[in-house]
């Protein structure tokens, strides 16, 4: 069967991605702002925003030194000011065999790629930082964050270049990305997170630790979620390679029986941490899934 292309011009429609770029993606605890403007930073450096006066030291630079101040008292007193930076986002994509299945005519794999491109789009758009990591098993491709036309080039590139395999460790990754990124921002992970939950729930608590703030999309095929087969089956699992024979009828309501419990355990631990886990179709609009999600995210802001 053929496969769509994961950037094709319908998958990338200017008019979808001009509806998502109405809303924000929102750093609760991370980053302050919208997507849409600058974003200030703790730290303190030459910028617009002044935020207060010091005792002038040896070695600061003479130009912030508040002439007024010094004419009034004879003090010698330095401004200090508020730094402003770029957003910086993390987007990682699961290329894991699992990821290589679709019945909604394109795979989780394509749909999870017009996703990670929708968001690089906009927020490269907004003026902000984007960077990708693509894994399975293992970290397989990273693109440090960065901004303008070079990086998004970059990005789509590596994107409709990136073809699934190997094994899923989400788990092990988002543990090994709270190791590696230095620059705290958004990590946001585009995955089937068919792995273990536990394991899952312990990456994104030590990503959160790490001052980061993780965003789960899980990406599933409405035949994994409601499991409507009748008869036999042949089933030929993509990360064992053993094939197995059921009677479709007698395990349907253990499969979602545990795929329920799979995914409470996900959301439950994501809550605890106050991060979000949105579960995506692959039989759902892609600008219809984003733009429910990004609302909802903006909503909770406003209230805050």
């Amino acid at each position: 069967m053929a496969r769509p292309n994961p950037l094709s011009a319908s998958s990338l429609d200017p008019a979808v991605l001009d509806r998502l770029s109405k809303l924000s993606l929102v750093a609760r605890s991370v980053v302050e702002g919208f997507m849409a403007g600058a974003h200030r930073s703790p730290q303190r450096g030459a910028s617009v925003e002044f935020a207060q006066h010091r005792e002038y030291v040896a070695g600061d630079d003479p130009r912030f030194i508040d002439e007024r101040i010094f004419a009034k008292t004879g003090r010698l007193v330095v401004k200090e000011f508020i730094e402003e930076t770029n957003f910086s986002c993390y987007v990682a994509v699961d290329a894991s065999r699992s990821m290589d299945f679709g019945t909604a005519g394109r795979t989780k794999l394509v749909y999870a790629k017009w996703c990670a491109a929708a968001l690089t789009y906009l927020i490269l758009r907004s003026r902000d930082y984007a960077g990708l990591v693509i894994f399975d098993e293992k970290l397989r491709r990273e693109v440090p964050p960065g901004g303008g036309a070079p990086q998004a080039l970059t990005l789509f590139r590596e994107l409709e270049a990136t073809q699934a395999g190997g094994d899923t460790h989400v788990g092990d990754l988002l543990i090994g990305l709270s190791e590696r990124l230095r620059r705290r921002g958004i990590v946001i992970v585009i995955s089937d997170f068919f792995d273990d939950a536990d394991r899952i729930v312990d990456g994104v608590r030590r990503l959160h630790m790490a001052g980061h703030e993780p965003i789960l999309l899980q990406v599933v095929d409405p035949a994994e979620q409601d499991f409507a087969f009748d008869g036999h089956l042949k089933l030929e699992p993509l990360e064992s390679g053993e094939t197995l024979k059921i009677d479709a009828r007698t395990v349907r309501d253990a499969y979602l029986d545990e795929l329920r419990k799979h995914t409470e355990t996900l959301a439950s631990g994501c809550r605890a941490l106050g991060v979000d886990f949105v579960t995506m179709s692959t039989a759902t609009a892609l600008d219809v899934a984003l733009s429910a999600f990004l609302s909802r995210r903006m909503a909770r802001r406003t209230k805050r």
